[in-house]
């Protein structure tokens, strides 16, 4: 598999390395996860190499390497994350790492391997995933962000509009849980406040985006969708800010939850969200003042 249908470089070359994780085992909705990273790679194909908001081509700068999948069909669930951990801790670590789901419950092992020493888990989602377990597994894709702040992490989480009364109880009472709820960040001054939040971080920071976080009018293609959420524009702006900041350290994106549809609108709006991430953290990290990598990154037809 490719990124943009360009060559992949060699992985101890690469400034950009994108993991398949085709993960489905928990989801309890609408299936399709597993044929999520595929399609996300395949819409990216189809993108233009100049990333407009940014205004560079981040391929003529980046080298990236699309890795073999992370699929484990055979292995029981705790296998399965055990052995996420393991693949994903043999990954070099001097560059930008993004997986594609797959369910959501392949973060934190992820999390675990790249960013041991604790950090900020920020969370685009719709539901809290604070579930200590679910359907009698502490791996069910309702329990990475419990999982997670069990392990010490704070979470900053945006778009919340689903969740358990008990969810909501440890949001209201656990300090290093931050919520942003979907319909609050309508209220300008919380926009504002949420991106001043953003823009203040310091640190190792994961960011993981569950696709049913936004709109299901701008992707339908979920899992489990649900009324609201981010629109486009927002969903671009909160990566710019966070990935804009220099004082970040990104240990690490994922981007999950995507159930292919026949019109490939949502496969091609994941597309563009794994470019975004890849541009605004590249120029940000000044790539586009070192010597270009050579890449072919097509010809206009005139």
């Amino acid at each position: 598999m490719k990124y943009l249908d360009l060559p992949n470089a060699p992985v101890e070359a690469a400034d950009v390395l994108i993991l398949p994780v085709p993960y489905e085992r928990t989801v309890t909705y609408r299936g399709g996860t597993g044929q999520g990273p595929t399609a996300i790679l395949d819409a990216s194909s189809q993108l233009e190499f100049y990333e407009e908001d940014a205004g560079w081509c981040p391929s003529r700068y980046l080298k990236s390497a699309v890795l073999p999948s992370a699929s484990l069909d055979g292995a029981t669930e705790t296998e399965f994350h055990q052995q996420l951990f393991h693949r994903v801790n043999g990954v070099p670590r001097d560059n930008l790492f993004i997986a594609l789901g797959g369910e959501h419950s392949i973060t934190p092992e992820m999390v675990f391997a790249r960013m041991p020493e604790g950090g900020t888990i920020v969370q685009i989602d719709a539901h809290a995933d604070l579930r200590p377990s679910y359907h009698g597994s502490v791996y069910n894709h309702a329990c990475p962000m419990y999982r997670l702040w069990q392990r010490g992490y704070s979470l900053l989480q945006i778009g919340i509009r689903s969740l358990h009364e008990q969810e909501a109880e440890l949001i209201k009472n656990e300090s290093r849980i931050t919520t942003y709820f979907d319909r609050q960040l309508l209220q300008p001054d919380v926009w504002q406040e949420l991106l001043g939040r953003l823009a203040s971080l310091q640190g190792p920071v994961w960011l993981t985006i569950d696709l049913d976080g936004f709109d299901p009018g701008v992707v339908s293609g979920v899992g489990t969708p649900q009324p609201g959420g981010l629109g486009w524009h927002q969903g671009v702006t909160i990566l710019q800010t966070l990935l804009g900041n220099r004082a970040v350290e990104v240990a690490g994106i994922d981007i999950v939850e995507l159930v292919p549809e026949s019109n490939r609108v949502s496969d091609m709006l994941a597309a563009k969200l794994l470019q975004k991430c890849i541009s605004f953290w590249g120029l940000t990290r000044g790539f586009n003042q070192r010597p270009e990598t050579g890449s072919q990154i097509g010809v206009v037809d005139e």
